[in-house]
This record gives structure tokens, C-alpha cells and sequence, in this order.
């Protein structure tokens, strides 16, 4: 079995596994490896590890990134950046319903990937034929979501930080609107969703916590046990931890919801 490591490449953060060999690597670490498109400047997510073989591409990391190295990769970042009007204007010579996010040349610049996004199937192979005469590489166009066009983008989230995908986040979990109401959000979408037009990925962090404070507790309008006697659950607080209850004639009190599992349990 290879010893692999973890690797995310490209600005997508697109993951592989590529062998160590001889290299001594440990996460964060930026290297120059192979892949199935050629050369590649990666980083490594994930530690040393042995696998079993299968179906999919595993690279070889050639070497850790080297002061050369980091020249030529922002000389590709530069290069990328004037291409890409040339890019964007063949795209609408070929009249394609399609938007441009971005675009990256491998390390060794055998291939530029073309990232994009469009609600319909394109027929970019025309597209193709012309950027590969006009730029002389190889062409990789990739269909991205919305959510990887705010990854690849970036941006300022309503909370005031780098949006998370942009940051640390490896991987989009599915967000439900049930989550929101477990967490007694406001329903306004607007309010509820990111910079890509989707619910915010922060919506799932802590929707576990709240489903097991939740779990032993009966639901909000229910009669409860309270050190005071019974009571109508009016509100729970996860973040406190604690519970008000209304004993009628506007009289609320407050608990630690450990205090009212406890007691409930009993009865």
C-alpha cells in the first residue's frame, strides 16, 4: 500500500492523495506534485497515511515549494490574470450562456482551468478549440456551484469575517431551513443566507448542540416541573442554558435546563 498524503490544489481546494516518497510532510506544508493534469502546486490538508490502490489518480509529490518555485506560481497568477479577458470575450464571440469566475494554470502552465457557472448544460467544445489555438495550452473547463464561486471569489460574511469557505472549511455540508428553526432563526431568507445566495453554512455548527440540549426537554407551550411547582415552558436558551417558565399572571421565572431534565425525569 502507498503512503499518501492529504492534498488540496488549485484555488477550488480540490482534493487529492498524493505519494510521499522520501519527503518528510506534515499539513500546511506547500509542495509541487503530480497529478493527472500535469504539475501542480498543492497544500497539504492531511498527514501521511497508507491506502489501498484504487480507481482514482494518485500523484507523487516531487518536492516542498521552493523560492523558485514560489516565483513561477506568482508569474502563473499574473499570466492567469491577463488571459482571462481573453477568456471571457471568446466566451461571448461563442455566445455561451455561461459566467466566468475564474481561471489558473497548472504549475508547469500545461493546462488552464476555466471555472464557471451557468444554470444550463454548455456546449463549450468550439470554446475549446479556440482558446487552445489562441493561448497554446490545454483546456479544462469546470462547472462550479455557487457556493464554490463565493469559495473561489471570496468575500466579507455578515458576521464581519472572511467567509468560512474561503478560510477552513474543506468540505459544503447540507444546510436545511429546519435547521434555522431549531434554532428559533428568523425565517426571512434574506437574513438566512450567504454571500453565494444560499443558507449559510454557519447555520449547521451548532444545530447538534441545540438538538441534544433539546432532546430530554418537552417542547416550548408544554406543561414542565419547576423547583417552584408546574409551569408552561415559555422559552428555551441554548446558549444560557436555561429555561423561563410562565406560572400565569406574568410571572416568569428562570432555570437551568440540567435543573428541569433532572426534575422531568423524575416525573
Amino acid at each position: 500500500m502507498p503512503s499518501v498524503a492529504g492534498v488540496m490544489l488549485r484555488r477550488i481546494k480540490d482534493k487529492t492523495y498524493a505519494e510521499v516518497s522520501h519527503h518528510d510532510i506534515r499539513p500546511g506544508d506547500e509542495v509541487i506534485l503530480e497529478t493527472e493534469h500535469g504539475v501542480e502546486f498543492g497544500v497539504v490538508f492531511e498527514k501521511e497515511k497508507e491506502i489501498q490502490k484504487g480507481k482514482e489518480h494518485i500523484g507523487k509529490i516531487i518536492r516542498k515549494v521552493t523560492e523558485e518555485d514560489r516565483k513561477k506560481i506568482n508569474e502563473n497568477a499574473q499570466k492567469a490574470e491577463k488571459v482571462f479577458p481573453t477568456v471571457l470575450e471568446k466566451a461571448k464571440n461563442h455566445e455561451l450562456d455561461m459566467k466566468l469566475t475564474y481561471v489558473q494554470y497548472t504549475f508547469d502552465r500545461s493546462k488552464l482551468f476555466v471555472y464557471y457557472t451557468s444554470e444550463t448544460r454548455v456546449d463549450f467544445r468550439e470554446l475549446i478549440k479556440d482558446l487552445g489555438h489562441v493561448l497554446k495550452t490545454r483546456i479544462q473547463m469546470v462547472q462550479i456551484g455557487v457556493r464554490d464561486e463565493s469559495k473561489i471569489v471570496g468575500g466579507i460574511g455578515t458576521c464581519g469575517q472572511v467567509l468560512c469557505c474561503q478560510s477552513f472549511l474543506k468540505d459544503f455540508n447540507s444546510v436545511t431551513i429546519d435547521m434555522a428553526k431549531e434554532q428559533e432563526l428568523s425565517l426571512n431568507t434574506t437574513k438566512l443566507s450567504g454571500l453565494c445566495g444560499r443558507l449559510m453554512c454557519c447555520i449547521a455548527y451548532e444545530n447538534d448542540t441545540y438538538k441534544n440540549i433539546k432532546k430530554e426537554l418537552p417542547r416550548v407551550g408544554e406543561t414542565i416541573s419547576t423547583p417552584n411547582g408546574k409551569a408552561r415552558l415559555a422559552a428555551i436558551d441554548c446558549i444560557k442554558e436555561i429555561i423561563t417558565a410562565d406560572f400565569g399572571n406574568k410571572d416568569f421565572k428562570t432555570f437551568p435546563i440540567s435543573q428541569i431534565k433532572e426534575l422531568n425525569k423524575r416525573n
